[in-house]
């Protein structure tokens, strides 16, 4: 299940968002080369990315930024990117720009909390802006619960793409962090699935003083849960390949 877009683009241009895509791409370029070098790469992300247990070593904490804008692979970037492109906007145009940021950057950092906290000893290096962009998905979730998202589908062969309401898709999603999370052990690597849920919990904490000052539940009652902006209409044209059938 993959989203691929909503159906509520922002009414202005998110230039934080788009800023935050090009670092995280322009920064993952830069050390692209060191793949090719699994020390050169360990010893690059034991500098810059969060260790737990370097930090609970030296007490150093600023490695929680640093390691929001580096990633462990293209499609860990490409999803990252992609999550951050359809969620992102429209949290920005609520926000403000430098108000989103911060935003951002404090979902990003707490995220990284949670994970320390789960595993405050594993020696496994933690990259990537999932736990920041978790956040911004559970602002959208409680802003825009009704906002239609098209999702792909891929059943063995089949694939299919549906539109559902933001709150489905999201709950799924957080939910999965925590079966995820509950089945999984932290010093071990793999997915960060307590940073995930806990920047997601910081994205509707962090965003409920504005829900708040938008009037709460009349905030819903006025957009009917979707961004307060005409809704774009999206049409699927039928393909012109013939099939093929068997004689």
């Amino acid at each position: 299940m993959i989203p691929i877009r909503d159906h509520n683009p922002s009414g202005q241009t998110p230039f934080v968002t788009y800023a935050l895509m090009a670092l995280n791409i322009g920064i993952f370029l830069s050390y692209w080369p060191l793949f090719s070098d699994p020390r050169g790469l360990q010893l690059f992300f034991y500098d810059w990315a969060m260790v737990p247990a370097l930090v609970s070593q030296t007490g150093d904490y600023s490695t929680l930024i640093s390691s929001m804008f580096l990633h462990g692979g293209w499609m860990h970037l490409a999803g990252n990117m992609l999550f951050l492109w359809i969620f992102g906007d429209n949290m920005e145009e609520e926000m403000g720009h430098l108000g989103y940021l911060a935003f951002y950057l404090g979902g990003g950092v707490t995220a990284g909390l949670a994970h320390y906290y789960a595993a405050p000893f594993s020696q496994v290096p933690t990259v990537g802006a999932s736990g920041a962009i978790a956040a911004v998905m559970g602002g959208y979730l409680l802003l825009f619960p009704k906002a239609r998202v098209d999702i792909l589908i891929f059943i063995v062969f089949i694939v299919r793409i549906v539109t559902i309401p933001a709150w489905i898709m999201l709950g799924l999603w957080f939910l999965f962090q925590l079966f995820g999370g509950a089945g999984a052990d932290p010093d071990t690597g793999g997915v960060a699935y307590w940073a995930h849920a806990g920047g997601f919990i910081a994205g509707i904490v962090l965003t409920l003083p504005l829900f708040l000052a938008r009037g709460g539940p009349r905030f819903w009652s006025r957009t009917e849960g979707h961004p307060p902006h005409p809704e774009t209409k999206y049409r699927y044209a039928r393909s012109h390949i013939p099939k093929v059938t068997r004689k």
